[in-house]
């Protein structure tokens, strides 16, 4: 059985922006039949969006409000959908999406379950912030994808970073005292 995420830390309505033209606004969690679904909207600027990443324990879904969303799934081609269309991630899908318009891009999304999808989210968007809206540092990503692995990874890190380098980065971080800001990180999903 698998045991879900603290609730909530954060008072919503709760905006996120990286720096690199995302931002989201987690409006509401509400039950849903899996877990508490966590519900918002997200705008993306031209040209912007994740890598190519996969949540392996939550659905992902959006709805476009304004724009032209840009999507593909691991291994296939790209697709788009306009105003009104939606698309649905299911867990375990690899898949990416991006602005592919050339104004601003909101779509209303979920993730459900939640877990602890507004925590990691929210210290990603924030160390990429940090770091001029690139790329998030490379210590909170050692630190984030191994104690979220189990939820999310992003593809685009090659495995042998992932296994190899992360370790050492987190032996480093943790010496020097760097994942301090993390004492109160929700406890990851267990299996």
């Amino acid at each position: 059985m698998v045991r879900t995420a603290r609730t909530t830390r954060y008072r919503l309505p709760h905006t996120i922006d990286n720096g690199a033209g995302e931002r989201l606004v987690f409006s509401r969690r509400v039950r849903g039949v899996r877990g508490d679904r966590l519900e918002g909207e997200t705008t993306v600027q031209p040209g912007a969006g994740p890598p190519m990443h996969v949540h392996h324990l939550q659905d992902e879904g959006f709805t476009v409000l304004e724009g032209r969303l840009g999507y593909q799934r691991q291994g296939g081609a790209p697709r788009f959908a306009g105003p009104g269309e939606s698309v649905e991630f299911k867990a375990g899908e690899p898949h990416r999406f991006w602005n592919a318009g050339h104004a601003e891009l909101r779509v209303a999304g979920y993730i459900e379950p939640a877990n602890n999808a507004e925590y990691f989210l929210t210290e990603l968007f924030d160390s990429m912030r940090r770091t001029g809206g690139g790329r998030p540092d490379l210590f909170d990503v050692a630190y984030l994808s191994q104690r979220y692995g189990r939820e999310y990874s992003v593809l685009e890190i090659p495995r042998l970073v992932q296994r190899l380098v992360f370790p050492m980065l987190l032996f480093l971080g943790v010496a020097l005292g760097l994942f301090d800001k993390y004492g109160d990180a929700p406890a990851p999903i267990e299996g």
